[in-house]
């Protein structure tokens, strides 16, 4: 299959629990890849082939499928819901040309939907909507629909309206064709009848199918006049204008069904091939330089006229070896070719070539522009890489993944057990970038960071049982920051006499606080000759290194301007180190007087409680030094939005499943850092005098 039109690159992604890896095994099965369902709560779904995921019934990591439906070719990617892999989202919608957002027909629109869908806005990716386990008590398709209205902003088609809800979920209505698709008790996906629509929905039908045409047709001005005067187009034209609209984002066509009970998936899989993208369709991905600034080139899905390019989007370690995921943007790859990362500037042949059926593999020999495959054993690749051909280097927009904020000390129970640990914590870092590493310098403890305590955990689980380590762990310790809230003026000289040339620098500066999330900025207003430009670099070099360590407690500092106003040199004595020295000095001279404080990082927090539970949920985050930022009533609980300091949340998923007898939920993300009250900030910078006194 060479025809390009006729592949779909499509991701599934949603909160957690609202049915993606399940929706995932019912396309499996219905384009005949599998044969027999897995469940996940039995813990034997396809796509989730970790024993992690198995157990605890989530997604950890994106799992690439490829199966066919109607003559099209399907790349499905099955996303993780949980805020702590977001980054896996991320970096599937990367390569995704299409995607289906899952909702759950009584959980409606979750905290965890709201960020993958902000992620596929920002990746411009066309979507379908899925609400799904309609079947389920308390299960409601227009809520839903309403949610993604109002709290994404969107704009949801309506493809398929519920015949029954709850227990009595029988079927859809196709709104386009107005039949009635009704499945039996067999729980069979093909034993489905297609009949006229139920008497008493015949009018809601009529009236959703005349929505769906006045929406549609929007997306070309000609029929729509041509409508306005009484001429009704065409079911082609109609499914043109939805596939034009929809690849545009002007509106999301939405279907609904129970991917558990095999109702609905069909109608599903046909609107992939109707209305989402081919790679050919999709925007080019702009190509950039090596400091991710956009050369205004770009990367044209082309098998046959392009140069190689491909984005490596994951790297995977199995029991075959490391497997790296590449989507390929244009030309072709052959067994044995060699091809360049852009970004190390080495070169790599090309082995084994795999195209993933989740845990099973085909070989290849060859793979073209539009293709998602994995290639085995590639040496020095590493997430959001580009490939690409040897005579014409290029670079893929590249990735931008957030920063760790929570770290736990750790080493392992045996005492030969450290080569062991590193080996397999540098195979770990490889597959996860938000995943990283580092050494205590002073006690040589290994430090593991990462994005939330479930990352933390699930990491430490893969050591055990993946690489056989066992690990001491640490408490969870927090990624604080430090900052300055004064501006001042100040002037440092560095001297040094000792026989032949000495040593000389003055500068005079003023540093002052910086805007929030900018980081460090270093600028010169100096005048005539006083400190002669060559030595500016040099300055702003030693200023910059100083940042790491701040003047509280030793955490790395954010968001400083320092401004070189004048100074003075020597002619013989003055030297680039001696200005380096001078601004290391400055810095630590200058900021303990430029009211530097200590910054925490602040996490926004989403809880879901019953109704009974709202008070006692309201008054522990209170207590936590929440900020309870909204709330709203669901038909099955209440969900509540707050910002509360990451330090008090640890442990909290299981405080909460106390106060609301185990039926709360609630998930985090990062969200900004903040000043620290007086309090914490003293019990901070007791516990790193501890540390270290002890070390």
């Amino acid at each position: 299959m060479a025809d390009l039109s006729k592949y779909r690159n499509i991701g599934i992604f949603a909160h957690v629990d609202a049915g993606k890896t399940t929706t995932t095994e019912r396309i499996l099965k219905l384009t005949g890849m599998i044969h027999k369902i897995g469940e996940v709560h039995d813990g034997e779904s396809t796509t989730d082939f970790m024993e992690q995921e198995a157990e605890r019934g989530i997604t950890i990591q994106s799992a690439a499928v490829t199966c066919e439906w109607k003559k099209h070719r399907f790349n499905v990617i099955d996303t993780p819901g949980h805020v702590d892999f977001t980054v896996e989202v991320y970096r599937s919608l990367k390569v995704l040309d299409g995607g289906i957002g899952v909702f759950c027909g009584s959980g409606g629109v979750e905290p965890q939907s709201e960020t993958n869908w902000r992620y596929a806005n920002e990746s411009k990716v066309a979507r379908l909507i899925f609400v799904n386990k309609l079947d389920r008590l308390g299960a409601n398709f227009f809520r839903v629909k309403d949610q993604v209205k109002n709290v994404l902003g969107a704009n949801p088609l309506v493809m398929t309206l519920p015949i029954g809800e709850e227990d009595n979920f029988v079927g859809v209505v196709d709104v386009l064709s107005q039949k009635a698709y009704v499945w039996d008790d067999s729980g069979q996906p093909e034993n489905y009848e297609v009949q006229d629509i139920p008497a008493d929905m015949v009018d809601q039908a009529a009236e959703y199918r005349e929505m769906l045409i006045e929406t549609a047709l929007e997306a070309d001005d000609d029929l729509l006049m041509e409508y306005m005067e009484g001429n009704e187009p065409t079911e082609e034209q109609i499914k043109a204008c939805i596939r034009k609209g929809t690849n545009e984002l002007l509106f999301f066509p939405t279907y609904c069904g129970s991917a558990f009970k095999n109702k609905g998936m069909q109608l599903l899989l046909d609107a992939v091939v109707d209305y989402l993208p081919s790679p050919t369709e999709v925007p080019p991905q702009p190509l950039t330089d090596e400091e991710g600034e956009p050369t205004g080139e770009f990367a044209i899905v082309d098998a046959d006229a392009e140069p190689f390019r491909a984005l490596a989007f994951k790297i995977m370690d199995d029991r075959f070896g490391a497997l790296t995921f590449v989507r390929i943007y244009s030309g072709r790859l052959k067994k044995g070719d060699t091809v360049l990362n852009s970004f190390t500037g080495k070169t790599e042949r090309i082995g084994r070539m795999v195209e993933m059926q989740a845990e099973d593999r085909t070989e290849l020999t060859e793979a073209q522009a539009g293709d998602i495959l994995a290639i085995v054993g590639m040496k020095n690749v590493q997430t959001g890489h580009t490939l690409c051909d040897v005579k014409q280097p290029c670079t893929l927009e590249a990735m931008v993944f957030p920063e760790p904020v929570i770290s736990i000390a750790v080493s392992p129970k045996e005492k030969g057990g450290a080569e062991k640990m590193g080996i397999a914590i540098g195979k770990m870092v490889a597959e996860d970038p938000t995943f990283q590493v580092e050494t205590d310098e002073d006690s040589g403890e290994t430090i593991l960071k990462g994005m939330g305590e479930l990352h933390l955990d699930i990491k430490v689980d893969i050591l055990k049982r993946t690489y056989g380590v066992e690990l001491e762990v640490g408490k969870p310790q927090v990624a604080y920051r430090e900052t300055i809230t004064q501006a001042i003026e100040d002037s440092y000289t560095h001297k040094k006499q000792s026989g032949g040339s000495g040593q000389f620098g003055k500068i005079d500066y003023r540093i002052k606080p910086g805007e929030p999330n900018t980081g460090f900025k270093f600028s010169s207003t100096v005048v005539g000759g006083n400190v002669p430009k060559e030595f500016f670099p040099a300055i702003e070099k030693g200023f910059a290194s100083m940042m790491e360590e701040g003047p509280v407690a030793g955490f790395p500092v954010l968001d400083v301007e320092v401004e070189l106003y004048d100074g003075g040199y020597h002619a013989v004595d003055s030297s680039a180190v001696a200005f380096e020295i001078a601004a290391k000095g400055a810095f630590r001279q200058s900021m303990p007087k430029a009211g530097a404080q200590l910054l925490e990082p602040v996490m926004k927090v989403d809880v879901f409680t019953p109704e009974d539970n709202v008070g006692d949920v309201i008054g522990d985050l209170n207590r936590r030094r929440g900020m309870i930022k909204d709330q709203e009533a669901g038909t099955t609980g209440v969900r509540i939005k707050a910002d509360v300091p990451l330090s008090e949340m640890f442990g909290y998923i299981g405080h909460l499943r106390t106060i609301t007898s185990g039926r709360g939920q609630f998930s985090m993300e990062f969200s900004h850092y903040s000043a620290a009250p007086n309090n914490v900030a003293e019990e901070v910078i007791a516990e790193v005098k501890a540390r270290k006194e002890a070390k």
